[in-house]
């Protein structure tokens, strides 16, 4: 396994930890799951930096990189829900997201295309994340109702940055659905 691949797997490993820390009510435990989150959110541009610069991309590299990062947005919107930050549905929407561009890529592979993460993917990751720790940040230095506001105003930017990702996926590669019957 290559030190890459090696340090993605430290994130799913801090996953469990994060969601643990989130979810427990010792005193500072927001604190501890922000800071979790973000060493895990870290890990995604080092090992991709570290993959690259070395010489390390891998086959297993490009399966589980993708899939800690959804994991890790995945644990941080089901603590969303689980806290009444999030409505279900738009959790789902994520979710439903990142199975279709899954199945588009998995469709394409037989063709033997390779669907490259795009730049709104990036971007849809990246403002998840910067989202995921905003709606982390303890709320006890703040009024309840103007927070609920801008959980509400992460959550729409999430969600819209998920669908506009989902859709120019499948715009840029219809030519694969095309081919199929």
């Amino acid at each position: 396994m290559t030190t890459a691949s090696k340090i993605t797997m430290v994130r799913i490993f801090m996953i469990p930890f994060f969601m643990a820390a989130a979810l427990m009510s010792f005193k500072g435990h927001e604190y501890v799951a922000l800071g979790i989150f973000i060493v895990a959110a870290i890990t995604d541009s080092l090992d991709g930096y570290v993959a690259r610069h070395y010489n390390q991309v891998s086959t297993f590299g490009k399966f589980i990189d993708p899939l800690a990062d959804k994991l890790l947005v995945f644990a941080a919107l089901l603590i969303f829900v689980e806290r009444g930050q999030m409505a279900s549905w738009a959790c789902m929407i994520v979710i439903a997201r990142e199975f279709a561009v899954t199945g588009l890529r998995l469709v394409a592979m037989e063709d033997g295309i390779v669907i490259a993460a795009g730049t709104s993917g990036k971007v849809k990751t990246a403002l998840s994340i910067v989202c995921s720790c905003i709606m982390l940040l303890p709320h006890d230095f703040v009024t309840y109702p103007w927070w609920r506001t801008v959980d509400w105003i992460n959550v729409v930017i999430i969600v819209l940055v998920t669908v506009y990702s989902g859709v120019d996926y499948f715009v840029a590669n219809k030519k694969v659905l095309n081919t199929k019957d």
